[in-house]
């Protein structure tokens, strides 16, 4: 237990949980994410490192409030050295005449003193690699790095996740050797061989567990459906608009999944504004023709009150009973769906968070399809798709992932991508300003609002102080509007602070056209339609990544209108020219990928699985590639005696399906 490591009282523990760690074994692997050398130098004018032994006791003096100054000196190289350490004076204690330490700092000759910018209470005579951990206010990495040491003191059981005929096969040292050497490094090159191996555990587990669940769906744990995949044809004529070949093909692909014996799985990956919906729509209409119910999770009451009026009309020729169920459904209303809804008077519903409640029983749920899934936990998912024991399963996203990283992240589901923008969709024309034009940008937002038009303004901070910066904030923003458009123009604010209910009304007034300015941070509701929005101006573009950047410009665009991006930034970028001279998200993901890595593309699967302690999927797809297929092949060859050698996994697996 982590309380039982010397050094770990109540403070520490309280800390340590902030970072994650709640046993010995999340101590032992929380790994540093970075390493200084040091190296001692000789004793010359400007930088220095240099070992000496303390001949006297040191004084501390207090300059003035978060002001003070520790000085004592040292012997080194046969002379006596001055040292100064400013806001040390907690140091004090532990500088004892006659000990040897390490400083470095600052050498002035002619005053004989170093002004040091740190001090290691021990003697260096060779290179020091010091490792460096993520730390917390009140935690710092040197105590990190002691806990660590004591923590080995007791001989904690460290698991070896990889099986042995793979440790033999690629070689790999063994992991307590390995564990120990990348929190003590003798030198950086002894730790790469480590750092390799257990990136490559990390990512095997990762797979299993994605390969497990996959094998998971046997060939006949499906729902049984006769109808022929023809019978869509119907509703896809109906449509006042031409479907494009990537929605048709996802069609396809959806339809026969739900035909097969097979439980469907299937994930939705489209552009923004690709028109993922209406697949979902005629997918909704092939489980009503082949006679089960279907469910249709949102994340939130403005996006489902969307849904429901969109897919009433265009149901209305067909018998289809929709229903909507939400937060605000009234209790009499609520009660009569709920009876409806067992006794499969109800086709659709369609819902927020309320649809997961237990008392929400269906008759025979065929589909589940939850829209923008990463919005949602895999526990939430789960309790969803399993309201129907069989339940087919179709997961939309707006997120675009490059095809190659997709098929791994999401290997546990087959996957339809649709690229293509519906036919009568403009080009967003994307424009690149600094903070010089901004008469020229406030003057076409005017212009905007004078043709009866809509505007978003994105910026990175919510107000002043949060960080230091001449960042633009939307609490000044729009003190800064209202002066330049002399309160003449509604405008709203949104932003991550505001309650659930209050984002919602502020999406509500900007659709409803109570403000013609919605003044945002990232917090913008994807798949929201106000049709009327036409530019969206993005200041200190340079924060935001090219994916979240391309995902807000979609909120724009949603008509046939000329519709506008402005990016501002006073920093020339050519990584902001990507996102100019491009609209296809799937080539714009892949290139922030490759600048960003992965947290800004799938930083929202919102699993658990995704926060690896080393690996990098930028940098390490080579061994997750490889770690895919040495996983698949380890679960084909135990599965049928459920992993009997490898009780790890065993454990790895229960939890799998607990959640699934």
């Amino acid at each position: 237990m982590l309380k039982d490591i010397k050094g770990v009282g109540p403070k520490t523990l309280n800390l340590l949980n902030k970072l994650g760690i709640f046993t010995e074994s999340d101590l032992i692997d929380y790994f540093p994410f970075r390493y200084n050398t040091i190296c001692p130098t000789e004793l010359k004018e400007g930088e220095v490192v240099i070992s000496g032994i303390v001949e006297t006791s040191p004084i501390a003096t207090y300059i003035k409030k978060n002001l003070n100054k520790l000085s004592f000196r040292i012997e080194a190289e046969n002379q006596l050295i001055n040292i100064t350490i400013f806001n040390r004076a907690f140091m004090k204690s532990n500088i004892k005449r006659g000990m040897e330490i390490t400083v470095m700092g600052e050498y002035d000759e002619k005053h004989n003193t170093i002004t040091a910018s740190n001090i290691m209470l021990k003697s260096i005579e060779e290179t020091y690699i010091e490792p460096v951990y993520h730390t917390t206010n009140g935690l710092s990495s040197k105590l990190i790095c002691t806990l660590v040491k004591n923590a080995f003191l007791n001989n904690p059981e460290i698991v070896d996740y990889i099986p042995d005929y793979l440790v033999e096969q690629y070689d790999f040292p063994d992991k307590e050797s390995c564990v120990k050497l990348v929190h003590n490094p003798t030198d950086l090159s002894s730790i790469e061989s480590s750092i390799e191996r257990l990136k490559y555990e990390e990512l095997f587990r990762f797979m299993f567990k994605i390969n497990y669940l996959k094998s998971c769906r046997t060939e006949h744990d499906g729902l049984k459906r006769t109808e022929p995949t023809s019978v869509v044809d119907d509703f896809i004529q109906s449509l006042s608009f031409e479907l494009t070949k990537d929605q048709l093909s996802a069609i396809k692909d959806i339809t026969e999944d739900l035909l097969a014996p097979k439980r469907m799985n299937r994930l939705l990956l489209g552009d923004v504004g690709s028109g993922k919906t209406i697949v979902a729509i005629t997918s909704i209409f092939y489980n009503y023709k082949s006679g089960y119910q279907s469910a249709l999770l949102v994340p939130t009451e403005i996006l489902a009150n969307q849904h429901f009026l969109n897919i009433t009309r265009l149901f209305k020729n067909f018998g289809i009973r929709v229903e909507l169920l939400t937060g605000k459904t009234s209790k009499k209303e609520r009660k009569q769906i709920l009876q409806d809804l067992e006794s499969k008077e109800i086709d659709l519903l369609i819902g927020t968070h309320a649809v997961l409640e237990d008392d929400v029983q269906f008759k025979n749920l065929g589909l589940v399809i939850t829209d923008e899934q990463h919005r949602f936990g895999v526990n939430q998912r789960n309790i969803f798709q399993n309201k129907g024991v069989l339940s087919d399963v179709l997961y939309m996203s707006a997120t675009p992932i490059p095809r190659t990283y997709a098929l791994t992240i999401y290997g546990d589901m087959d996957i339809s991508i649709i690229k293509t923008k519906p036919n009568g969709r403009k080009e967003i024309k994307t424009e690149l300003k600094t903070n010089k034009e901004i008469k020229e940008i406030l003057k076409t937002i005017l212009d905007e609002i004078k043709e009866d038009h809509k505007v978003y303004i994105v910026c990175p901070l919510i107000e002043q102080g949060e960080e230091p910066s001449n960042m633009m904030d939307t609490i000044t923003l729009k003190e800064k509007l209202n002066k330049a458009f002399k309160g003449k123009i509604p405008i709203g604010l949104l932003h991550g602070r505001m309650k659930a209910d209050e984002k919602e009304n502020a999406m509500q007034d900007f659709k409803d056209g109570t403000t013609r300015i919605l003044i945002s941070t990232t917090v913008i509701e994807v798949g929201v339609d106000i049709k009327e929005a036409t530019l969206m101006v993005i200041f200190n573009a340079e924060r935001f990544g090219l994916a979240t950047m391309h995902q807000l410009r979609g909120r724009i665009g949603r008509n046939s209108l000329d519709s506008k991006c402005i990016l501002i930034s006073d920093k020339s970028s050519e990584r902001l020219k990507i996102l100019v001279n491009s609209s296809d998200g799937f080539y714009i993901s892949e290139e922030d990928f490759k600048l960003r890595g992965e947290g800004d593309l799938f930083g929202t699967r919102q699993s658990g699985d995704m926060v690896f302690k080393l690996a990098n999927l930028k940098t390490d797809m080579r061994l997750l590639t490889q770690a895919n297929v040495d996983s698949a092949a380890f679960i084909k060859d135990n599965i049928d005696d459920d992993f009997a050698n490898y009780k790890e996994y065993q454990t790895i697996k229960e939890s799998l399906l607990h959640i699934d």
